[in-house]
Formats: structure tokens, sequence, C-alpha cells
């Protein structure tokens, strides 16, 4: 660790992070996607060691994996995911949240520093999650929005898939006031649920439902796409200001339409 890192890693482990943790995530950060082997002799530590921590990271949301060995790669994820981290504390574990709010203000002072220097490049960035677990941890990264979420969804699907934590994000995305708009086809659910848009701070248009369907979930928000697919058990997350610009633009156009069909 640098000298110039000492307070940085110093006010990192005072949040909770160990000092290996520390090593390897801000090598992470610095790094953008690169493999074990690199990122553990960036950090000063063994392959094996890093395998462990980084898969400590991993499970705290702070770095992802993609692919499979021998080309696993892991990237850090955004800074902000150190709070998302301490905030999922607070609420499992309510003895602490004294302690872990001012950790969560201890964190938010530090992200201008991380993001300064977290490598991205200027390839879009994509990550995969797995299972159910990969489902809630892609819906969680919404809860990041600055600009409110533009989706295209069903309710049905993710409420069988995600159980009791589909209703808690929801209450929760509206906790936070970030302002969801919903196309999505018109089914009982849905039109259940629209009369509820003003408590849960989202604007629904329900869309002719000829047919079932089951089809992925997209997300648009910040500089992200997100993708949730129920069927596949499977969540992506493209971060690029590109796409996603361009996802809000056609977003945009099929809103407008979604309400003139909606009208008729």
């Amino acid at each position: 660790m640098k000298n110039r890192d000492e307070k940085l890693a110093a006010s990192l482990k005072s949040i909770g992070l160990s000092e290996k943790e520390v090593g390897v995530y801000l090598s992470a950060l610095e790094m953008g996607r690169s493999t074990v082997a690199r990122i553990s002799r960036r950090a000063g530590i063994n392959r094996t060691t890093g395998y462990a921590v980084l898969a400590t990271l991993c499970a705290k949301g702070l770095v992802a994996v993609s692919g499979k060995e021998p080309k696993q790669e892991y990237l850090a994820e955004p800074p902000e995911r150190i709070v998302s981290f301490l905030e999922k504390r607070i609420q499992t574990r309510e003895e602490e949240i004294a302690a872990d709010q001012k950790r969560i203000c201890e964190a938010k002072e530090l992200l201008p520093q991380l993001k300064s220097m977290r490598t991205v490049g200027d390839r879009p960035q994509i990550r995969f999650y797995e299972g159910v677990e990969g489902l809630r941890y892609v819906y969680e990264d919404t809860l990041t929005s600055k600009d409110g979420i533009r989706a295209f969804a069903t309710f049905e699907d993710m409420e069988a898939s995600l159980g009791s934590f589909y209703p808690t994000y929801i209450k929760r995305r509206a906790a936070k006031k970030i302002f969801s708009r919903g196309i999505v086809p018109h089914t009982p659910e849905a039109a259940a649920r629209k009369k509820h848009d003003a408590e849960e701070y989202r604007e629904l248009v329900l869309l002719p439902n000829e047919e079932p369907s089951v089809f992925p979930e997209i997300d648009i928000y910040g500089n992200k796409v997100m993708i949730a697919s129920e069927k596949e058990k499977l969540g992506v997350i493209i971060e690029s200001a590109g796409i996603a610009g361009a996802m809000k633009r056609l977003f945009e156009l099929a809103w407008e339409r979604a309400k003139q069909l909606e009208k008729s």
C-alpha cells in the first residue's frame, strides 16, 4: 500500500473491511477487469489467498466475477456498492444501526476518491449474475439510480421467482423517491398494481395482453441497462452511457405509443 493510500485504507478498514480486503479491493478498482493472479500480485498476496479474499468481496457485492476458469476475470463494482453493502447490514442487524449509519456517512465521503481510482475504460462493462441471488443483486443495483427507472416489465414473473423480496424492493424504491415508469402487459395483477401507483411512486401503462408471454424485464437508469430473466434465472447489467442513452430514447418513443394504445 502506497503512502498516499494509507489514509484511504484506514478509512475502508474503519467501515468494516479487513486489511487484505482493502488491498485487493483497491487493486481491483485501479486495474479494471483482471485475473486473480494479477490482482493478487498487485495487492502483495499469494493467488490462493487472492481467491478467498475476492470471494468475500463478491459476497459483499463489491466485486463481480465473469467467465469460468481458466479465463475467469474480476471487476470492482462501482464504489456506491460500499454504501449499499452497509445499508443492507443495517436492515438485518438492528443493534448496529447507529454504528453502521456512521460508517455509511464515512463511505459516502470516500466515494469521490474511490471513483477517481476506478478503471473502467471506453468499452461497455457487462456483468452477469446467475440464480435467484443474482436476480436480487441486479434489482438492488437499480436502487442506486439518480434519474428514475424506465422499465419494460411483468409483475407475475418476478414475484413468482423472487417471492417476498419483490414487494419489499418496491417499498424500498418508493422510500428512496426513485420514480419508476413501466410499460407492462395488461394482466389482472398489473391492473391491481396500477391502483397503487401513487403510493408506490410509479406510473404504469398497460398494454393489451393478447396472449401469455414470458420475457425479461429491462430497466434503464443512469448509465446502465439491467436485464432480469426469471425464466433463465439470469441478471445482466450493461454499464454504458451510449447504450443507456439510446435505450432511454427508445423507451420514450415506446411510452408515448403505449399511452395511446392504453387509451384506445
